[in-house]
Order: C-alpha cells, then sequence, then structure tokens
C-alpha cells in the first residue's frame, strides 16, 4: 500500500521521558522510515527540552496557541501556521509561558535516535547542553 492514515482518535499520546510533555509519534505509528513527526501540546508552565540535534534538520509548525521558543539564544513568537525552520547543532527550547495550551508539529530529517534513556552520557551532554530538564528562564 502507498499510504497510511492515523485518525486522531487512534494516536497513542504519553509524557515525553524527561520534561512529561504530552506528545504522540506520528511518523512511528505511521511506519515512517525517513523522517520523524510529533505532535507536542505544551500546557502552561511547560517545556520542551533544551536540545540540539546532529544531523536532523527540525520543522516547528505551531498549530494552536502562542508558540514561544528559544533558538540559539533567541527568543521568537510564533502565531497560529507559523513555522519555523531549525538546523542541525543549533539548540532550541520551545516552552509554554502563557495561560493556554499550545499544539506544535514537529517535523525532522533525517531521523535521529530520540530515546533519550539509551544515549550514553557523552551524547546526553552534546544533545542537551544544560541537561535534558532545563527550564527557560521564562519558566523558572
Amino acid at each position: 500500500m502507498g499510504y497510511r492514515v492515523l485518525t486522531a482518535g487512534e494516536a497513542y499520546w504519553r509524557p515525553s521521558n524527561q520534561m512529561g510533555v504530552q506528545n504522540t509519534d506520528l511518523a512511528k505509528q505511521l511506519g515512517a522510515e525517513h523522517l520523524g513527526a510529533r505532535l507536542w501540546r505544551l500546557a502552561p508552565g511547560q517545556a520542551s527540552t533544551r536540545h540540539r540535534h546532529i544531523l536532523t534538520e527540525e520543522l516547528y509548525v505551531l498549530l494552536e496557541g502562542s508558540g514561544r521558543i528559544r533558538v540559539d539564544g533567541e527568543l521568537l513568537t510564533l502565531a497560529p501556521l507559523d513555522a519555523l525552520l531549525v538546523d542541525p547543532g543549533t539548540v532550541r527550547q520551545p516552552f509554554n509561558d502563557t495561560g493556554a495550551d499550545a499544539l506544535w508539529l514537529v517535523v525532522g530529517a533525517p531521523p535521529e535516535a530520540a530515546n533519550t534513556l539509551e544515549f550514553s552520557e557523552e551524547t546526553m551532554a552534546t544533545l542537551y547542553p544544560d541537561g535534558p530538564k532545563a527550564m527557560p528562564p521564562e519558566l523558572e
């Protein structure tokens, strides 16, 4: 078959390993081999990890809410349907300092391993320069 469908009702949501942010791994559930794709729902006061990728280019599209993201020290605010492309090696951290949920679509290629529970200390230090649970100043 040349396509696969994942209905919203069938999507499996879970909290992320490090920050507890609700997300669903669309790419894995659809059997994608060449890209990663997730929906991230950041509740008020939540942040994703401050991280970088070695090879993966990431596209962030804000679907709902107000999107705040720090990219290499620059603070950006996105409106619904705004898109941001972040290069590999660039540190980024989406967070929510508003009173309503923010829903992000994050797509990346080529895919990289994402299970922080299996990373070596050296890999963790490279990908998470301040540790995997560092919060942005706006939420400290």
